[in-house]
């Protein structure tokens, strides 16, 4: 009974399930594919009697695992704990638990901690990976216990973030929009005051500790020093800042419960009071598509969406200003792209998240709310209703597609890319914004659990570009001997295609969504390649291919057999 019995019930529960043990068990198969793939990469098939070299693989796959384990714990931490409660609005269930006789602590951090047991379990099978790393040398466990800790604290912040969010706002896409765009806005309002307040001062240290990332890099490179703190000092001030920041975070939502809902139920009593007074307002003229009517028309995803767009308008804002302020001469970032190339690359994916949010959010919600069972009654075709809700998401994300593209032509009218590369660049782009639209619509339709649904879309693509980041910085290692070591990318490959095609063809498999698993890991990997040698046209060709392909495998069957995409129906055997 650590929260109250929303705690304990998940505790029993989860444990249960086949799910639990497969992502446990999958989790750290793909870290041992990650380690294999980074080994034949660093040594291919010659014998190793260095131990030196083995000490600084180990300290390379160390460095790997703990970054992008940290980003996934962040990711996920506030993913889960923003689409449970999330999911509790929409079904409308929050009122029936609100008048129970649970506390106040005992439904946010019962609702919290139920969210964060599947990272935190993830992040607990991980320690064995780590100690199998500490063995090969070149990391301590002092190294492994502080990239733990800060990872664990990082997490349970963003958890607290992101259930605050979702116990104030009420659409799910205003939960998820805030959780996520807030999570890139803090890091950055870190950095900004680093700059104001320098690095080596006391308020620096302080305020630097707030910075996962930052910590974790320091605790990567523990023989740099830095205002004479050691790498432990720095982790163990990082890991209380985040969690007494968490802390406070869940707090507020504890007092704030009860003010903030139900909030629903009380704008319908204001409904209903306005038709006792008389008020009637104007009819409104309906066009003949009335789904795509509703997404464009109406506030179907909240009244505060403006201040999403404002939100992403000012990260876009310090991008730009963050590339207009660095040097010339500035190196390429990893080694691999430039700053404004970098910068280009987060609000593109930002964009794409935000894009696959409101998408698999716009099914999830109607089914939640009962009204996807009426939409279906009614003479809407399938046609209408899934180029209906696509085209509302493309609309009303037509701020987060053009701040990028108009990014890359400002670029463009400088003379630091050629009209060439900017039209490349462009339809890659908006093939990818296509791509993650229609991922969420197809996985709004696969899953009939909300939670589900929205983890399987937004997470495929954060793995998606993972993938390409982890597989960028391997072929970077492998450099010279990168044929040699083509084997060894395939396996990485295989288990990246394996992945989508479990996530594409989850409810109804077909012989198109197969081979789109298929071809488009390796092409994505053959447009990585062709991108570090210089071969711009041949990326584009590539990613427009493979991802335009996977959008017509998905959406002819959304179109062309609607009832039996959502399960409606199912199709006689033999």
């Amino acid at each position: 009974m650590l929260a109250g019995p929303l705690f304990s019930r998940e505790t029993l529960t989860a444990p249960r399930q086949f799910k639990h043990f497969l992502i446990r068990s999958g989790y750290i198969g793909a870290m041992f594919v990650l380690m294999y793939t980074a080994a034949q990469t660093t040594f291919g098939w010659q014998q190793i009697r260095n131990l030196g070299d083995v000490a600084r693989f180990g300290q390379l796959v160390f460095q790997i695992f703990a970054l992008v384990q940290l980003t996934l714990m962040i990711f996920f931490s506030v993913l889960f704990a923003a689409g449970n409660v999330a999911q509790e609005k929409d079904r409308r269930t929050i009122l029936l638990l609100l008048m129970t006789d649970l506390r106040d602590s005992e439904f946010v951090l019962g609702k919290l901690f139920a969210s964060l047991l599947l990272p935190a379990a993830l992040l607990a099978t991980s320690i064995p990976v780590f100690t199998v790393v500490h063995l090969m040398g070149g990391t301590s466990l002092g190294q492994i216990g502080c990239v733990i800790a800060i990872s664990a604290a990082a997490g349970f912040l963003a958890g607290c973030w992101g259930s605050m969010v979702a116990f104030w706002r009420e659409k799910t896409f205003q939960t998820l929009a805030i959780s996520l765009i807030g999570v890139v806005l803090s890091l950055g309002c870190v950095e900004g005051l680093l700059v104001l307040s320098g690095t080596t001062t006391p308020a620096g240290i302080v305020i630097g500790a707030l910075n996962p990332f930052r910590s974790t890099l320091r605790v990567l490179d523990p023989f740099h020093a830095e205002a004479g703190t050691t790498f432990a000092t720095v982790a163990l001030i990082s890991a209380a800042e985040l969690a007494a920041v968490g802390t406070v975070l869940a707090a507020v939502a504890i007092l704030r419960l009860r003010i903030w809902n139900p909030s629903r139920t009380m704008g319908e009593a204001a409904t209903k009071d306005e038709k006792v007074q008389g008020v009637v307002r104007p009819p409104r003229v309906v066009w003949n598509s009335p789904v795509i009517w509703r997404e464009m028309m109406t506030k179907a995803y909240g009244r505060k969406i403006i201040l999403i767009k404002f939100a992403y308008l000012v990260i876009a804002a310090f991008a730009i200003y963050s590339v207009v302020v660095s040097p010339r001469d500035a190196g390429l970032v990893l080694g691999m792209i430039s700053p404004s190339g970098a910068a280009f690359v987060g609000l593109s994916l930002l964009a794409m998240l935000l894009v696959n949010a409101q998408a698999v959010t716009s099914l999830t919600t109607e089914r939640d709310s009962g009204t996807l069972e009426l939409l279906l009654v009614t003479d809407v075709t399938a046609k209408e209703f899934i180029l209906g809700k696509l085209g509302g998401v493309l609309f009303n994300s037509k701020e987060l597609i053009l701040t990028p593209i108009l990014f890359v032509a400002w670029y463009a009218v400088r003379g630091v890319i050629t009209a060439e590369n900017f039209l490349y660049v462009t339809l890659g782009f908006l093939t990818l914004v296509l791509f993650a639209a229609t991922l969420g619509l197809h996985s709004g339709l696969s899953y009939a659990i909300s939670r589900t649904a929205i983890a399987n879309s937004l997470g495929t693509v954060f793995f998606l570009f993972v993938g390409i980041f982890i597989c960028m910085i391997l072929i970077l290692q492998a450099r010279a001997s990168f044929g040699l070591q083509m084997p060894s990318f395939l396996v990485f490959i295989l288990g990246g295609s394996l992945g989508l095609w479990a996530s594409l063809t989850h409810r109804n498999p077909s012989p198109a969504l197969t081979l789109a698993a298929g071809i488009l890991p390796f092409c994505t990997f053959y447009a990585i390649t062709s991108f570090l040698l210089g071969q711009t046209l041949g990326v584009c060709l590539f990613v427009v291919a493979a991802y335009g392909f996977t959008v017509m495998a998905m959406l002819v069957p959304a179109v062309s057999e609607f009832d039996t995409a959502l399960g409606r129906t199912v199709m006689p055997k033999g």
